[in-house]
């Protein structure tokens, strides 16, 4: 098997089960031939409204590899798409029930997804925040999401707030474990080819589930402040340590442009490194575009992956 079919499919998580190398990288960054994998972030979410049909169908039309589905689960149980722990920055969730809040503990009103009903949280409206023209868009189920993506790109679910869960008695991973159970799809990475699934979490309790319950699936260990820095990516010891539960580095994009060191660790220990987000509704940056920015991460830095909601920039090659 080549260096580039192994990386194609990601995190090759059915080698790494059997013990063995995935990419040796040594010093450098992995070989500019190889394929970069390009995740639309919450769907084509610099265009629709992120998690709605709509943003799903976009990203695949623009060429996205996998289109990600961040998950939260509801009062009865059921997995939905949506980015934040609670509903009110992207649904009219304040307006149909005003009263069915809670306070955080920084005096804010939140309306948390756990305390809703699928049934409730289909009437809710996650179009219209976004731009009047896509009102009547509703959150996806993770069932619903499986049903517009399966087949036409990969599937890259995030396990949300698994602490969150965790103090609630839930278990967001087995949940996770279980629904794709019921469906039956081949979920697992094959000899050949692309990964049709990677699972991703920011919780190291999460990632090692995923690891245990299941593991040829990929797993993403993603990484945004510098405490998680500072355990885990300071030196290709602790890299290495990563690869005895998680297949993939997830650091955000400003962790690889200041220790981009990181890439030939990961790639030494047989991980993939993805860099997220590159979008065009994030601050202002020094690159030209969105394109450049992406091939500084994937061709300068030698990122495997990124996340991006912008998925029509996408530089499939080096451009000059």
């Amino acid at each position: 098997m080549t260096c580039s079919a192994l990386l194609r499919s990601l995190v090759a998580a059915a080698i790494l089960a059997a013990g063995l190398p995935v990419i040796a990288a040594a010093q450098a960054p992995a070989p500019a031939s190889r394929d970069r994998i390009l995740i639309a972030h919450r769907g084509a979410s610099a265009y629709a409204p992120e998690h709605t049909r709509a943003a799903y169908e976009l990203a695949i039309a623009q060429g996205a590899d996998y289109v990600e589905q961040d998950l939260a689960v509801t009062k009865d149980g059921v997995l939905v798409c949506i980015h934040d722990v609670s509903l009110e920055r992207t649904t009219n969730v304040e307006e149909l029930f005003p009263d069915r809040f809670k306070t955080d503990t920084e005096g804010r009103r939140r309306w948390y997804v756990a305390d809703f009903t699928l049934a409730e949280i289909k009437r809710l409206d996650a179009g219209s925040w976004f731009d009047p023209k896509f009102a009547g868009e509703t959150l996806l189920t993770w069932d619903e999401a499986v049903d517009i993506v399966w087949g036409r790109a990969g599937m890259y679910p995030e396990l949300k707030d698994a602490a969150f869960y965790r103090e609630r008695g839930v278990d967001i991973v087995a949940v996770f474990a279980a629904a794709l159970e019921r469906r039956g799809l081949p979920w697992t990475t094959p000899a050949q080819g692309r990964a049709p699934l990677a699972v991703q979490s920011f919780d190291e309790q999460a990632v090692r589930d995923a690891a245990r319950l299941l593991p040829r699936v990929p797993r993403t260990f993603l990484f945004g402040d510098r405490a998680g820095v500072q355990k885990w990516l300071s030196n290709a010891g602790t890299v290495k340590t990563l690869a005895t539960f998680a297949t993939d580095l997830g650091p955000n994009k400003r962790i690889l442009e200041e220790r981009p060191e990181i890439v030939a660790w990961a790639h030494e220990a047989g991980l993939t490194v993805t860099a997220w987000t590159v979008s065009s509704l994030a601050e202002k940056t020094a690159y030209p575009g969105l394109t450049e920015e992406m091939q500084h991460l994937l061709y300068d830095l030698g990122a495997d992956a990124l996340f991006t909601d912008n998925p029509n920039k996408f530089p499939r090659q080096r451009q000059p």
